[in-house]
């Protein structure tokens, strides 16, 4: 390996409206009394979280994803100048054509930098900084920017309350840049994989070439999403302890070894099912699902900016990131800060 990967730089962005369950139940029908703030906190852990205002371009996906770089960039003393390529996780796009990688890159004015989308759903982020990773360790990028982006609300099904209640609107992003490989700080490794096999689990059935979206299929919710939450839930604890696992044996350690976990925040009772399987403390876990619900490809980024600021993360502490989405996507990295 010539080169290793590590992040010098990280930030976060949300729209303004903050958004509670008691409104979330003022959105569903008026006699579905079963679901009120209780029952969402009881199931999911969530108090509020941010939906973007879509009337205000400052809070498209790519603007949010602008001021999470812009802040990502701060930290890390560069410029857009300075950046090669950009990484955007998305799987709620600005547009089909072009991407929204573009669109931040011509938002920033980063002229040097190449720029592509990821969808890879809620485990975005960590498939861009494990792409981010091996383009460094190639030789053929010095300084990448990673984001990962979402503004879920527009595809929320309010007819589905086990789904409707869960999703946000955010974005996180981190640059990363080359160091030596016998670095402390660095991406020790990363761990990836899909099971297509499982797309029914969450999936938008409409709104791509193979169905598009005619008033007929708007009318029967087509163009929302759809998620098997019982399902889900079981494959995301099984699937994020397995991952995790594989990332500390691959590397020699063990949860024990681990100064901070930062899961995908779908949902708190996952979190703590897949930490209660690691045997790890939840005095180790990042949250913020409770603030911003599940913001898919803007949960890890998210919680890496408020612990990297906030001081919980430190120099040279061990960083366990760990992901699960539709596809399903699946994917683990291990870093030293």
């Amino acid at each position: 390996m010539r080169y290793a990967a590590t992040i010098i730089g990280t930030g976060c962005a949300f729209p303004e409206n903050r958004v509670t369950n008691d409104e979330i139940v003022d959105r569903l029908e008026k006699d579905n009394i079963s679901t009120n703030d209780r029952w969402i906190r009881d199931r999911t852990g969530i108090r509020e979280r941010r939906f973007s205002n879509l009337e205000n371009p400052d809070e498209h996906n790519s603007s949010l994803g602008v001021a999470a770089a812009r802040k990502a960039l701060d930290m890390a003393d560069r410029t857009p100048g300075d950046i090669d390529q950009i990484i955007y996780a998305t799987c709620t796009p600005d547009t089909l054509i072009p991407s929204t990688a573009c669109w931040l890159q011509h938002k920033i004015d980063a002229p040097q930098a190449w720029a592509m989308d990821i969808n890879a759903a809620c485990s975005g982020f960590v498939y861009g900084l494990a792409t981010a990773d091996k383009f460094i360790q190639s030789g053929q990028t010095r300084t990448a920017l990673v984001v990962g982006a979402e503004v879920l609300n527009p595809f929320i099904n309010w007819q589905d309350r086990g789904s409707c209640i869960l999703f946000g609107d955010g974005a996180g992003a981190a640059v990363v840049e080359r160091t030596d490989p016998h670095a402390s700080a660095r991406i020790l490794s990363s761990h990836l994989l899909s099971d297509g096999n499982l797309w029914e689990l969450f999936y938008i059935p409409a709104g791509g070439s193979s169905m598009e979206v005619t008033p007929g299929r708007f009318s029967q919710n087509l163009h929302k999403m759809r998620m098997t939450g019982k399902e889900i839930f079981k494959v995301a604890v099984r699937t994020l302890a397995e991952f995790a696992n594989r990332a500390l044996e691959s590397n020699g350690f063990t949860i024990d070894d681990i100064d901070w976990f930062i899961p995908h925040q779908a949902n708190y009772r996952i979190i703590e099912a897949v930490a209660k399987r690691l045997n790890c403390p939840m005095k180790k876990v990042v949250v913020n699902v409770d603030r911003y619900g599940n913001t898919s490809a803007a949960t890890i980024p998210t919680a890496l900016d408020e612990a990297v600021r906030d001081g919980r993360i430190q120099k040279g502490q061990l960083i366990l990131l760990d992901s699960f989405g539709a596809g399903l996507t699946y994917g683990a990295i291990l870093m030293r800060w």
